[in-house]
């Protein structure tokens, strides 16, 4: 007797109902993959997984939804103890993400951009236990391991914004009202190296040359 192989259930969670269909579209050239819905919102998926008998052995998840975004699924998970796998699919490259949803639990990531690529060796793999990685990130996670610079890649701006420390933000806004570095020294009763350190983490955190680009992005962002 021949027994049927079981196939991968998987549930798929993006705003855009447009990249949900074509992903979709590539799962469904696998006959050993089934799809079992799809979320618009991350507070969909979370009231999906809550109702009784809807399983998924991978999620699929975007990271910018509305209502609910995709970190706060994975902190749901996490904070109620499910262990659901999940890879994340995102046209965010930035280092910081990748690591923020790895340490939420999270055991793949794919660029959009190479989604077709790879979404169903990632979700075979995942399934399978084990961690996978697009091509582009990989590269990125390989250079950050062996030592190499990292270039700041795209991530949602209130992500960047929620990085910065209490005291980065205290600089950066001194820095916007035109304070010098013995200024905001002063003030803050902190040596001006200090002041020069706090200065370089913000040029290279929001990726700007200098003050103006600084005071640029603190308008732009309501942070002064």
């Amino acid at each position: 007797m021949v027994r049927m192989k079981k196939k991968i259930l998987i549930h798929v969670a993006d705003d855009h109902k447009i990249l949900i269909e074509g992903i979709i579209a590539v799962i469904n050239t696998d006959r050993n993959i089934s799809i079992e819905g799809y979320s618009l919102t991350g507070q969909e998926v979370i009231d999906w997984f809550s109702e009784k008998g809807n399983i998924a052995d991978v999620l699929v998840l975007d990271i910018t939804m509305p209502v609910i975004d995709g970190f706060q699924v994975l902190k749901y998970f996490q904070e109620n103890k499910i262990e659901q796998k999940v890879i994340v699919l995102s046209s965010y490259d930035d280092l910081k993400i990748v690591q923020e949803v790895l340490s939420l639990g999270c055991k793949g990531y794919i660029s959009k951009n190479n989604a077709g690529e790879h979404i169903i060796r990632a979700i075979k793999a995942v399934a399978n236990g084990e961690q996978y990685f697009s091509s582009d990130i990989q590269s990125i996670m390989v250079k950050s391991f062996t030592g190499q610079d990292v270039e700041q890649g795209l991530m949602p701006n209130d992500f960047l914004i929620n990085s910065l420390t209490e005291r980065e933000l205290e600089v950066l806004k001194l820095i916007t009202k035109e304070y010098s570095s013995i200024e905001i020294a002063d003030k803050l009763c902190l040596s001006v190296n200090t002041i020069e350190t706090y200065r370089g983490r913000l040029l290279k955190k929001i990726n700007v040359k200098n003050a103006v680009g600084l005071a640029m992005y603190a308008v732009q962002n309501n942070i002064v």
